[in-house]
């Protein structure tokens, strides 16, 4: 009988050597938000889906909402 595999991960899903996989989610924002958070972004030197990611992130440990071991808790 063979072995079950997992599921091979799509490329850019973030599944590489060691990491997690993060969920893809739709996300609607006004334009004045997103030219907001896209200047702020290219300010720090971060893609805008990343500058997204690390603020939700920070608000995250700021609520006290993470879990132990979540990436929100580092």
């Amino acid at each position: 009988m063979a072995e079950k595999k997992p599921p091979a991960s799509a490329p850019g899903d973030g599944a590489g050597a060691g990491q997690k996989v993060k969920k893809q989610i739709p996300l609607r924002l006004s334009a004045s938000l997103y030219d907001a958070l896209a200047a702020w972004a290219e300010d720090d030197f971060r893609s805008l889906n990343g500058q997204i990611e690390y603020l939700l992130t920070e608000c995250v440990k700021k609520r006290g909402r993470n879990k132990p071991g979540d990436p929100a808790g580092k």
